[in-house]
């Protein structure tokens, strides 16, 4: 999609500071981190939001998720991270492909909504 940011910088014509890329899956740092450790990881399959995954995506999400926990480990996060989907309007969807968060550091991370 010509639009999708996201698809543009798996196609190489916006640069990202990548951590990983395969054929399936791109991991690249978050331009405007959160916590000490912030990446995300994408499908480069265009797939709008969480919301629209069917049984064809069982493989590459797999790829997405296993890529998100080896990164995070070999990025410091070993004793734990969050991981974040956001999905559309309500989930503060703000580009619409779908991509997972991966933050971290040395410290506990804040609550991440008020109860």
């Amino acid at each position: 999609m010509s639009d999708c940011i996201f698809c543009r910088i798996a196609a190489g014509e916006i640069p990202a500071k990548k951590l990983y890329e395969d054929e399936h899956v791109l991991a690249f740092h978050d331009i405007n981190p959160v916590a000490p450790v912030h990446f995300l990881v994408i499908p480069k399959l265009h797939v709008p939001s969480m919301a629209e995954l069917g049984p064809e995506h069982v493989e590459v999400m797999g790829r997405v998720m296993t890529t998100a926990a080896r990164l995070a480990r070999e990025n410091g996060c070993g004793e734990g991270f969050r991981t974040i989907i956001n999905t559309g309007r309500v989930g503060r969807q703000e580009v619409y492909h779908l991509h997972v968060h991966v933050l971290g550091g040395p410290e506990v991370l804040p609550a991440m909504l008020k109860r």
